[in-house]
């Protein structure tokens, strides 16, 4: 299975969401605020993305090349195959040795793509539990930590890549299948911006999965 088209739109994404969070930003006096809840328009009409990733939900403990370390709690009450998935792909080891191969400023740090430059996954995809795709039980906002998964056009197209937000970013609430929460080790997550990057957020250096491993279900 290939995602040739991931990595495009994903950039397109990116534009739209540094432009939103700047217009936001001048109609707020140019302040940032962190809110836990935001309004979508999707298939399924008007309502609040005020979900709450649970702190007691299964834990993944990501250790990288250089020792950092960071951990993910999933929420299978939001997107239950999203996370079966996730948890799935963690215990296989496929995701040891794999890459963030994008990583942009205020907006996402990208990984899970065995191809390592966003255009490839696992060998089945799922279908994708947000809004926009008729799922409305997946009311969990885009807020810096979150964990989500990328897909192509194809809203069922979901696989292994994954990405984590540096901050909020509401407007792709709905559009994406957020599935957990960094809860420890953000600024492990962090120390990715120091990587030189090119002008599409991929680093010059890779920046490596050692082990990802379920550690609590």
């Amino acid at each position: 299975m290939k995602f040739g088209k991931t990595f495009k739109l994903f950039c397109v994404l990116a534009a739209l969401a540094l432009a939103v969070g700047m217009l936001a930003g001048c109609g707020s006096g140019g302040s940032k605020t962190s809110s836990s809840s935001s309004d979508s328009k999707g298939e399924s009409g008007t309502f609040a993305f005020d979900g709450e990733v649970p702190d007691d939900g299964p834990t993944v403990k990501f250790t990288m090349s250089d020792g950092g370390t960071f951990t993910i709690v999933c929420a299978p009450e939001y997107a239950p195959k999203t996370v079966e998935n996730f948890l799935n792909l963690v215990k296989s080891g496929f995701y040891d040795g794999l890459t963030f191969h994008r990583v942009l400023d205020g907006f996402v740090a990208q990984g899970g793509d065995p191809n390592g430059d966003g255009t490839g996954g696992s060998d089945e995809t799922i279908p994708g539990e947000f809004a926009l795709n008729g799922f409305t039980d997946n009311t969990l906002p885009h807020l810096r930590g979150s964990v989500a998964m990328a897909r192509a056009t194809d809203p069922n197209s979901a696989s292994s890549q994954f990405y984590i937000c540096y901050e909020d970013l509401p407007n792709l609430d709905g559009n994406y299948a957020v599935f957990g929460k960094v809860t420890e080790g953000m600024d492990v997550v962090d120390t990715f911006l120091n990587v030189p990057r090119d002008t599409q957020g991929m680093p010059e250096t890779p920046i490596v999965i050692e082990k990802a491993e379920v550690i609590s279900e």
